[in-house]
């Protein structure tokens, strides 16, 4: 797909002219903003659409609409939450094809990436049924206290109200989607700011959802650039919660915005991986490559630096040269053998490039890559690079596979502990202990042996510490961070059907 084309199943969501004109999702209808934005695909460089840009008054009338219409889905049978969800799922896979095909198109995806996360979104909605499982409560007896004999508790989960999402361009889908299955299925009505990016293929599963029959309302899909609605919403105290994946600078400034709302934030990572000297260096060396070149390393969960022991440092280097042959390299869109596309933008590519280049200055050597054309970053291996370097710290959200020496587990993990981030982290070893003292210590949410970090479709729960952000994310944990608990307490005293306290022993106490 070179151009895009939209089949009749999706032609309410945008408006035909020389390009498609895409509209919002708000109070259950689309509609075109006052003002469009040009959207640019990545992998091409050309004018695909018109993103319509909402204003004020658009995020005002989302707000609106989703505290008016949060009563429908709060009030839905659990089960029929459950079976919209999966019918969305049977009608979605229906266009799996088309939505993969977009989604490609607008963010420079490599044909496998994009229809591995619409499949992802698919298993996601399937295992919905494991997220109901946490919409539970506890009976409490209160003969256990003194104070409480006469009284039951039941401690119940609720609904938050107004849930908001804000989603970045990396998994547009996705990452919208795992806000929107949760958010619907334990009660809320839920509000997406999708990426400016890459929205059209989230506006085709809204337009899904619509027609299996989301209540009227109770989503709404507002696009355009974040500066002129997310302030809007992150400080209106009609929404709940907010649900942030992103930039750690951006969800400090969020949290800061947000009043007392309940926040989860997703923030950004430096995904480390730990290679000791008994690892299976050949896998170890196909795993660091894929951890860093999946979607050109464009991910929270990338590996983005290589902590390798100084005695098996240049073994390493050499099989992770043999193996970044493993991923094909070039224009998703003209060739769909290619696994490795675009970065998102140039402005991204050249910050990739400043990085690799900063730390060439610094004494790092380069040993494959290191080349940019437009947008386009080859997979790159840079060796040797030292703790000074930019790249050694900040998230590099790029193709560049990072190696550092170290002398020993104890400086690879103090090295490690040392960044602000704490998200993802990988261990290559075959001895146990090794694995088990380091996964142990390492101060980071999630930590894989022998493999590359992948959240997938968020069956293993994650969520990073320290400056990566809070909460969790998951099948079921999604779900626990959007309710809220309330406990009801019963006086059973007036017709006596309580254990009453007789104070008899408690001089035995």
């Amino acid at each position: 797909m070179e151009r895009l084309e939209l089949s009749q199943y999706f032609s309410e969501i945008y408006e035909k002219g020389e390009v498609p004109r895409f509209k919002v999702f708000i109070d259950g209808k689309w509609t075109l903003t006052k003002n469009r934005a040009p959207l640019i695909s990545p992998a091409t460089g050309k004018k695909i659409a018109e993103i319509s840009v909402a204003d004020s008054d658009d995020a005002d009338r989302a707000i609106e609409s989703a505290n008016r219409s949060k009563e429908k889905i709060r009030d839905m049978a659990a089960i029929d939450r459950i079976e919209l969800i999966n019918t969305c799922r049977k009608e979605l896979s229906q266009h799996m094809d088309e939505v993969s095909e977009v989604l490609s198109l607008e963010a420079g995806k490599a044909s496998r990436s994009a229809r591995g996360e619409i499949n992802a979104v698919i298993e996601r909605m399937r295992l919905a049924m494991e997220d109901s499982r946490k919409i539970i409560g506890e009976y409490l007896p209160g003969d256990w206290a003194s104070d409480t004999s006469q009284k039951i508790a039941l401690v119940i989960r609720e609904p938050i109200g107004v849930v908001l999402g804000i989603t970045p361009f990396n998994y547009s889908v996705f990452t919208s989607m795992a806000k929107v299955i949760p958010a619907l299925l334990s009660g809320n009505s839920v509000i997406i700011k999708p990426p400016s990016a890459d929205p059209i293929a989230f506006l085709m599963c809204t337009e899904v959802l619509r027609k299996t029959g989301v209540p009227e309302g109770t989503l709404q899909v507002i696009t355009g650039s974040g500066g002129a609605i997310s302030g809007k919403l992150v400080e209106s105290e009609k929404i709940n919660m907010i649900s942030f994946t992103g930039s750690t600078a951006v969800g400090k400034k969020i949290a800061q915005d947000s009043g007392l709302k309940k926040l989860h934030m997703e923030l950004g990572g430096k995904g480390t991986a730990i290679v000791l000297e008994d690892a299976d260096l050949d896998s170890a060396a196909a795993e660091c490559v894929r951890g860093s070149l999946e979607l050109a390393g464009q991910r929270c969960d990338a590996i983005s630096r290589i902590l390798v022991v100084n005695g098996i440092a240049d073994k390493f280097v050499e099989l992770l040269s043999k193996h970044i042959s493993d991923y094909k390299f070039g224009n998703p869109i003209e060739d769909t053998s290619v696994t490795m596309g675009p970065l998102i933008n140039e402005e991204s590519a050249k910050r990739v490039d400043d990085m690799v280049h900063d730390a060439i200055r610094k004494g790092a050597k380069l040993v494959a890559g290191g080349t940019r054309n437009g947008n386009y970053y080859a997979p790159t291996i840079l060796k040797d690079v030292p703790l000074n370097a930019v790249i050694a710290n900040e998230e590099t959200f790029g193709p560049v596979i990072t190696v550092i020496r170290v002398k020993d587990k104890e400086e690879a993990r103090t090295v490690a502990n040392a960044s602000p981030f704490g998200l993802d982290s990988a261990v290559f070893t075959q001895n146990f202990y090794s694995a088990w003292w380091l996964m142990k210590s390492l101060q980071v949410g999630n930590v894989t042996l022998n493999a590359a970090p992948s959240h997938g479709t968020a069956y293993f729960p994650f969520g990073g510490v320290k400056d990566s952000g809070q909460g969790k994310e998951g099948v079921g944990y999604s779900i626990e961070e959007m309710m809220v608990i309330k406990t009801i307490i019963l006086n059973l005293a007036p017709k006596e059907l309580g254990k009453k306290y007789s104070g008899k022993f408690k001089d035995f106490v």
